[in-house]
């Protein structure tokens, strides 16, 4: 059980003195602390009355003992602080969850290829190592070498795989990121606008897929953005390609200043299909 923010606030105007409109703090909490004598409530016209604290510190002990909150002014800064950590909450109200908050904050990342980056000003190179990915927590505070590459990859099994895509990426040091779990979109799409290296995007060959590209990261990386086309694509949506998927889709009206995109476009209409990213998984010779 919590006290709601916006009712703290009003008890906390009352405590130091302050009086409220009975109208504007109408509550069953209210209603208990008037039996208890602790809130009281004077007419100031034929109608109206305004509420007032009569004993603050019978009010400090109500809600410790009610509520767990020993300070209430310190109650709602922390309920109400983007920083606040469970903890926190724990210290003003001996809960820990008192509102939603996300503990882990960051993105999953890993490359075949080392990777030079800081973190936290430091030289630091993100090494491949079989079986593990790197959680980037601290990420505001790692940094890519410039001429690394940023690749996104929409789907899981692609980027656990990602060592299987090197043949398509001659001549780079890539460095892959994931969005998922999908609540870490948020945490990439801000490290990716803060830097200036070269995003790459490797999302499905469908108009799900390049809706998601226009609308979630061309949006807001323009021109550092490019979507990844293989260059056998015709050969990969003629032998693997999914009708159904062409069927059902439809692509939205994003604007479009890609020209490899337009010929990816006009390749799916030919063919009448799309095609998942999996595909490129098989290798070079499919």
């Amino acid at each position: 059980m919590m006290l709601a923010p916006g009712i703290a606030e009003k008890l906390l105007l009352l405590a130091r003195g302050g009086q409220l409109p009975a109208s504007a703090l109408r509550h069953p909490i209210v209603a208990e602390l008037m039996e208890e004598g602790i809130i009281a409530s004077r007419l100031t016209g034929r109608t109206k009355s305004v509420l007032y604290i009569t004993n603050a510190e019978a009010l400090n002990l109500w809600l410790y003992n009610r509520y767990s909150i020993p300070d209430l002014a310190a109650y709602i800064q922390t309920l109400t602080a983007e920083t606040a950590t469970r903890a926190d909450m724990a210290a003003v109200s001996g809960q820990t969850k008192l509102r939603d908050m996300r503990v882990w904050q960051g993105f999953m990342a890993h490359s075949y290829l080392p990777a030079p980056c800081t973190l936290r000003g430091a030289d630091f190179v993100l090494t491949p190592t079989p079986g593990l990915f790197h959680f980037i927590a601290d990420y505001k505070a790692f940094v890519p070498r410039p001429d690394v590459v940023l690749v996104g990859i929409e789907n899981a099994e692609s980027f656990a795989q990602a060592h299987k895509l090197r043949y398509l990426l001659p001549g780079i040091i890539p460095l892959f990121v994931s969005r998922y779990p999908q609540q870490q979109g948020k945490d990439l799409m801000a490290w990716l606008v803060a830097l200036p290296n070269s995003y790459l995007h490797m999302g499905d060959y469908d108009f799900a897929g390049i809706n998601i590209y226009l609308q979630e990261y061309k949006k807001h990386l323009g021109d550092r953005a490019t979507f990844f086309i293989p260059p056998h694509i015709d050969h990969l949506l003629t032998t693997y390609g999914n009708r159904h998927l062409y069927d059902t889709q439809t692509l939205n009206n994003n604007p479009i200043t890609e020209p490899a995109l337009h010929t990816l476009i006009a390749l799916l209409h030919h063919h009448k299909k799309c095609l998942e990213q999996e595909v490129l998984l098989l290798g070079e010779v499919v």
